[in-house]
């Protein structure tokens, strides 16, 4: 099996925990009742399973209460908050040193979350809300950033994530945030269908290199550019984790931590 061709190194820091180079896994814990990949929801508790997780090899724990799947309606931030809140709670009291991320893009949700015990904000909005920069810096807390272009009018997609991701770094030192606190998403299944998520994969490298500054997260599990039922996609997931995993992308975030955490495995040899 080849070995890890990147080796690039960073200072990324999230709760007491530094990521200097490596892929990790980030579990996806959704406190929703419509993910496009039904396996995720919250059908028990949700310590037991952020344990199961942690045991299995997740590093950071990501709980969303909005999904994004296509054609999703947008939640409400009380709805939102009511969701994500209570168990924010509950997994932080059970896992003091486990950071906690809170996949959200509305800034009350992120602040009461932070308040809370979360340690890193996952805004899929690459910053569309007014004041998410100052809540992340008021906080000392962690961010990753993704880029979505579904609504984009620029035809360049590289230049168009290269452009966005660049003013949203901005906007999170400007407002005092640490450079060692910012993670970076290309945004897959966030674009102009799945030619253009082909693209962004098939290229991620290229979008690394021109932002290589920063680390980044990949998120392709189970997405529709795989096609089939979402049943059917951990292959493929896998298959675009051990590439990550070659590219030097620090974490990939998904829904199979123990199957994707053995690839990761099986690649370092």
């Amino acid at each position: 099996m080849q070995k890890i061709l990147n080796e690039n190194k960073y200072n990324f820091k999230v709760r007491n925990e530094v990521f200097s180079g490596g892929t990790h896994i980030m579990s996806i814990l959704n406190a929703t009742p419509d993910s496009f990949f039904a396996d995720s929801r919250l059908q028990d508790d949700a310590v037991l399973r952020a344990g199961r997780f942690i045991e299995q090899g997740a590093r950071i724990l990501d709980i969303g209460g909005q999904s994004t799947r296509p054609n999703a309606a947008i939640v409400g931030e009380k709805e939102e908050l009511n969701r994500v809140l209570p168990v924010v709670q509950a997994v932080r009291a059970h896992y003091p040193d486990v950071p906690i991320s809170v996949d959200t893009f509305y800034p009350k949700v992120a602040d009461a979350c932070l308040d809370a015990g979360a340690d890193m904000i996952n805004d899929v909005s690459c910053l569309a809300y007014g004041g998410m920069p100052d809540v992340i810096a008021k906080h000392g807390a962690a961010v990753c950033v993704m880029h979505d272009r579904r609504r984009s009018q620029t035809d360049d997609m590289f230049a168009d994530k290269i452009q966005g991701l660049s003013e949203a770094v901005n906007k999170l030192l400007f407002a005092g945030v640490s450079k060692d606190a910012i993670l970076l998403d290309g945004g897959i299944g966030f674009n102009k269908g799945k030619d253009e998520d082909w693209a962004l994969l098939n290229g991620y490298k290229r979008l690394m290199d021109e932002l290589a500054d920063y680390p980044f997260l990949l998120g392709t599990s189970r997405k529709s550019l795989f096609g089939g039922d979402v049943a059917d996609r951990l292959a493929p997931t896998l298959e675009s984790t051990v590439a990550a995993a070659k590219w030097g992308v620090l974490f990939v975030r998904v829904h199979d931590v123990a199957q994707n955490k053995a690839a990761i495995d099986e690649l370092l040899g």
